[in-house]
């Protein structure tokens, strides 16, 4: 899948010197409200994020990853990203803010209670993902969908 294709080429092992951060994208031009969120210590920590959702029986993150054609244009704008793969992209995959929610509630549940589990930055992480929450909350009670999307600056 082009996605898969993307994730390979733009992961954070193939461009070290680049700082990735993972974001939410909601669907529209103007949700009405402000969707920033860091995901700097999230995309560092990915890996482990997966497997701790899959521990707690959640869909990890990564999942509702969806490279849409802006996205994608700033990719490759940064540096990252393949031109090719612009003119090759599906339209992209939208989620309800609930689906998403499921993993990021547990994922902050968890990290509560322990957020050594993820080193030095778990408070961080943990932090970003309450950032997560807010937004996803936002965009549910508008009835807005959403994809995650990754940065590298």
């Amino acid at each position: 899948m082009i996605q898969d294709d993307f994730l390979n080429f733009a992961s954070p092992a193939t461009l070290p010197t680049m700082a990735a951060s993972m974001y939410i994208v909601v669907e529209g031009e103007d949700p009405g409200f402000d969707t920033f969120v860091n995901g700097r210590s999230m995309a560092r920590h990915e890996d482990a994020l997966e497997k701790l959702a899959l521990s707690v029986g959640v869909r990890p993150l990564i999942e509702f990853f969806s490279a849409d054609e802006n996205s994608m244009a700033l990719l490759i704008e940064e540096g990252a990203g393949n031109q090719e793969l612009l003119r090759r992209l599906p339209p992209p995959q939208w989620y309800t803010a609930d689906d998403g929610l499921l993993t990021v509630r547990a994922l902050i549940e968890t990290l509560r209670e322990e957020p050594q589990q993820l080193g030095s930055e778990g408070h961080r992480v943990l932090a970003e993902l309450q950032e997560y929450a807010r937004v996803l909350e936002k965009a549910g009670e508008r009835g807005m969908r959403w994809h995650l999307a990754v940065s590298w600056r």
